[in-house]
């Protein structure tokens, strides 16, 4: 009896109508509605920073985002804890080799600087995008973070995590999108 009348309740039935509707109304937003907007907190560094200092904010983050100039923040590239064990393992090169080998290392001393071990043209979003169409692009490059940029300029950033912690809050009765004050 009690199960039968949980789901004819009115707030089991408004509860799922509202599941009905979340993910076609998630999809339906804008980048700038859930990217993170703090662009003071962004992990920021420009290419010609040395090693050390894209090591100490990846020891906090998982990826370092490298502009120009910290005054026209024009978005280069992008550094991952991937990239950097792909510089830092020791590297195997065979006694004969075919094109070039990419020698940018820890060992050979040839990665000083974060413009040198970075990922260059990063794949980017803006804000009037939707976020279908982010989370789209997010699955067929295979990344979980994008910049969101405008003019080439990084203005803020969406990640994945962000995108769960959202959605996560909408269906537990928050609004998906804080009002705005």
């Amino acid at each position: 009896y009690k199960t039968v009348f949980k789901y004819h309740s009115p707030i089991y039935r408004n509860w799922m109508v509202k599941k009905r509707r979340l993910i076609p109304e998630f999809y339906k937003l804008h980048v700038k509605d859930l990217m993170d907007k703090r662009a003071w907190d962004l992990p920021l560094i420009e290419k010609d920073e040395n090693i050390q200092h894209v090591l100490s904010i990846l020891s906090g983050k998982s990826h370092v985002w490298v502009i120009d100039t910290k005054e026209n923040n024009k978005l280069l590239g992008v550094i991952t804890e991937h990239d950097v064990l792909s510089v830092l393992a020791p590297k195997r090169l065979p006694s004969y080799m075919f094109g070039m080998p990419d020698l940018r290392s820890f060992q050979f001393g040839t990665a000083k600087t974060a413009g040198s071990i970075m990922s260059i043209d990063p794949i980017t979003c803006e804000s009037n995008d939707k976020i279908v169409d982010t989370l789209l692009k997010m699955t067929k490059y295979n990344i979980r973070r994008l910049p969101v940029v405008k003019n080439r300029k990084i203005i803020g950033e969406l990640t994945l995590h962000n995108l769960i912690r959202k959605y996560y809050a909408a269906t537990k009765y928050h609004p998906i999108v804080e009002e705005k004050e």
